[in-house]
């Protein structure tokens, strides 16, 4: 075996023995890691949940939700709008009161809008929380500060949006200069009032 042959098995080998030795590290380290980033990623879930539902204790995450399956209830009344994820909101006994619904919205001025709605069992839209968004800065991107207070402590209803003043609490005042971004959000909230109503009122999830 002539020296550069040597010299090849010899890099080969090498090589063979790090890549061994980083996968073992990378093991480790996922081992180490996997347990507080779950935890982490739960954290965030739950206060995402609480934002828009303060009076649960906890919150269920309905784990075998099928999103296809689930948005196709609401595409006839509602199209371009999609359920993402749903949690029960439980009380301190564990009851269920409520329901986090989150949806996405595909007909934003910028993309898509995604957002989490509470809605109690005696029907009242307890809150609103922004995901998602990625509008025009100055305009849609002023939904956080002009729509999703409207929505707050609603009896659930259908929506509307107007530009010359609320005069009930089903209109929402639009963004001015955003009917494009008013128009999606309000529509993505009522898809997901029109889920609630028609699969969730009344008992649990299908």
């Amino acid at each position: 075996m002539n020296a550069d042959v040597k010299s090849m098995l010899g890099d080969a080998l090498k090589l063979l023995v790090i890549t061994v030795i980083s996968g073992l590290l990378l093991g480790g380290v996922y081992k180490v890691t996997k347990d507080p980033i779950a935890a982490q990623e739960l954290k965030a879930k739950q206060e995402a949940c609480k934002a828009v539902f303060a009076e649960a204790a906890s919150f269920n995450e309905i784990t075998d939700f099928d999103a296809e399956a689930e948005s196709a209830k609401i595409h006839d009344s509602y199209p371009k709008q999609d359920i993402d994820g749903m949690y029960e909101a439980l009380d301190a006994s564990g009851n269920v009161i409520g329901y986090v619904i989150n949806v996405t919205t595909h007909e934003g001025y910028g993309g898509d809008i995604q957002f989490s709605l509470g809605i109690s069992n005696d029907s009242v839209l307890n809150g609103m929380s922004l995901l998602s968004i990625s509008e025009t800065a100055g305009l849609g991107m002023r939904a956080g500060e002009v729509l999703v207070p409207q929505f707050k402590d609603k009896p659930i209803t259908v929506f509307t949006y107007t530009k010359t003043g609320s005069t009930s609490d089903s209109e929402i005042d639009a963004i001015s200069g955003a009917t494009i971004t008013t128009n999606a959000v309000t529509n993505g909230v009522n898809a997901g009032i029109y889920y609630y109503a028609t699969v969730l009122k009344g008992g649990a999830s299908n």
